[in-house]
């Protein structure tokens, strides 16, 4: 079997994989190809396409060469060497300064097998180099961390000049450096667990920011020659028609990152520069498919699994875009994925696929829609049926009629509250003796941030604070939390999200009121009478808990 350059360094570690029976000579030869194509580290292809993990290939190198392993916690706090070492040639040779003596130097490198950047490095600071392997990923985030960012990875193709023509952007789009470019990107927004990257050509260039934790954070513009090309990639990799920049279009690419397949959404819309695209990461990795995980209490969860578990009836989850009623929805499939129920869903989009349960995307263009979906699931034997949304009267017709026959629905609503979901399925023209005979539970949500608990300072709340969460008189010794930023959140203070919710169960006196076409505030006030704990009391119970902050309690549930 041939290796692929005459430079050597792919053809000594695949030598060392294959005499290590780390992976089997198929799988290496089709690295080789995708690294022949691509231009990549022989390495990186091999962990970013899921054939290696990080881990293990560091480990078996190290292990080869008798070189010892640095893990990200003996990396440096301050960047050694800053002003004779240059962050561009660090990031392009994958090293990292450890620690510099009279003596030598400690370098981390990804590649043990390369020769030049160590020589090098010994140039540069006059001493002898020690090397010591380190994981990939490790590396880059240290970098990023110790090292300003500078215009390295926007230079790579900042001569390739912006062009109408569709073969010149595709043959841009496959530019080795661009191709690097666009996957460092998407590993890099994986890697802080952002939701979203947002890629916007501006006049200057094209401005990159990530969705992390709900808000966005501005990323390194790259430069105005790279727009078309970068989003060109996006769109080949996507299966879009690159030839089209006057319309929006849709689309979805899967990539393998450290070792895992993730999807992704991927959205583009002509704007005055170009086109803008988004693209949601659907990293199932980290879905949460537990209540605990989602912020559920434990009183909370017994209601709403009680509701999920009736042999009929409709089930809500309520909230405006970006609220987590999708992910909620999931972790209820998963509550109810047995071998002895039929699941099915219709949705708009399939965001992550769940095994064990059958899942259909709506496709408008040929009639495919929520209505039409529901009422052919009825004829599939199903025990549930998830409903992306109910929009209109046909598709609660649909739901009422499927509930009314021993069927069980999910769905959601975009209403602010609980109560305001029952007023809504009237507004929308259902009958309210069928609402209040098929309705179980409606459960509304919004997101908040979790603080990070690595960093999280506690204080005494002044009575100001207290009076703004409506507490008159609060308890001895009462501490909340702020965030303060470290290194393990990225200093934003935060890690993750969590929800804070509140439940509506159907009961006789709610359906009275229902009956009547009470308004939405009196159906909340029964209800509250009844037990429903409202969200800013239970946003209230995890600030208390240390989970996150008054303000963004306050953020999600003040009206206006």
């Amino acid at each position: 079997m041939e290796a692929e350059s005459g430079k050597g360094r792919p053809r000594d570690l695949a030598a060392l994989l294959l005499s290590r029976a780390m992976i089997a000579s198929e799988t290496l030869s089709r690295a080789l190809l995708v690294q022949a194509e691509t231009g990549e580290p022989l390495d990186r292809v091999l962990t970013r396409l899921g054939m290696i993990s990080e881990r293990a290939l560091a480990e078996g190198c190290a292990r080869a060469l008798g070189l010892d392993l640095a893990g990200a916690g003996s990396f440096p706090r301050d960047a050694v060497a800053p002003g004779r070492l240059t962050p561009r040639f660090l990031r392009r040779a994958r090293v990292l300064p450890l620690a510099e003596t009279a003596e030598a130097v400690d370098l981390a490198v990804v590649d043990p097998f390369d020769s030049f950047a160590p020589a090098a490095v010994a140039f540069a600071l006059g001493r002898p180099v020690r090397l010591k392997v380190a994981e990939g990923r490790d590396v880059e985030e240290a970098l990023e961390r110790l090292y300003t960012t500078g215009s390295g990875t926007s230079t790579a193709a900042d001569s390739a000049a912006e062009s109408a023509d569709v073969e010149r952007m595709r043959d841009l789009s496959s530019d080795a450096p661009v191709v690097r470019l666009v996957n460092g990107l998407i590993t890099r927004a994986v890697d802080l667990q952002a939701s979203d990257i947002h890629l916007e050509p501006a006049e200057d260039g094209l401005k990159v920011r990530l969705r992390i934790d709900g808000a966005l954070v501005e990323q390194e513009m790259m430069a105005p020659a790279l727009r078309a090309a970068v989003v060109s990639r996006i769109k080949v990799m996507a299966g879009l028609d690159i030839a089209e920049r006057r319309l929006p279009q849709d689309g979805r690419l899967r990539f393998a990152v450290r070792g895992h397949d993730i999807d992704f959404r991927v959205a583009t819309s002509p704007v005055i520069h170009g086109e803008s695209v988004v693209l949601r990461v659907l990293d199932r990795s980290h879905l949460a498919l537990d209540f605990a995980s989602l912020g559920f209490a434990p009183a909370l969860t017994a209601q709403w699994r009680r509701a999920l578990h009736r042999p009929h009836g409709i089930v809500l989850v309520t909230g405006p875009t970006g609220s987590g009623k999708t992910t909620t929805l999931y972790a209820s499939l998963a509550e109810l994925n047995t071998a002895d129920r039929k699941i099915l869903t219709i949705e708009d989009p399939i965001e992550y696929r769940l095994d064990g349960i059958s899942q259909t995307q709506v496709k408008p263009r040929i009639g495919l829609d929520f209505a039409s979906a529901l009422r052919s699931f009825l004829r599939q034997d199903p025990d549930v049926m998830m409903v992306g949304e109910i929009r209109d009267l046909e598709t609660v017709q649909v739901a009422i009629q499927a509930a009314l026959t021993g069927h069980t629905i999910l769905s959601t609503l975009h209403t602010n509250d609980a109560a305001s979901a029952v007023t809504r399925l009237l507004d929308m023209g259902a009958e309210p003796y069928l609402v209040t005979s098929t309705l179980s539970a409606v459960l509304a949500q919004r997101l908040v941030r979790r603080l990070c608990p690595a960093c999280r300072s506690p204080y005494a709340p002044t009575a100001e604070a207290l009076a703004t969460l409506g507490i008159a008189l609060a308890p001895e010794g009462l501490v909340f939390h702020r965030a303060v930023g470290c290194p393990d959140c990225g200093g934003t203070g935060y890690r993750g999200r969590l929800a804070v919710t509140e439940l509506l169960v159907m009961s006789d006196d709610i359906a009275r009121l229902v009956l009547a076409r009470a308004e939405a505030r009196d159906i909340a006030r029964k209800a509250e009478a009844e037990g429903l704990r409202p969200m800013l009391l239970d946003g209230i119970d995890k600030v208390i808990a240390g989970a996150t902050t008054i303000d963004e309690i306050l953020r999600v549930t003040r009206d206006g």
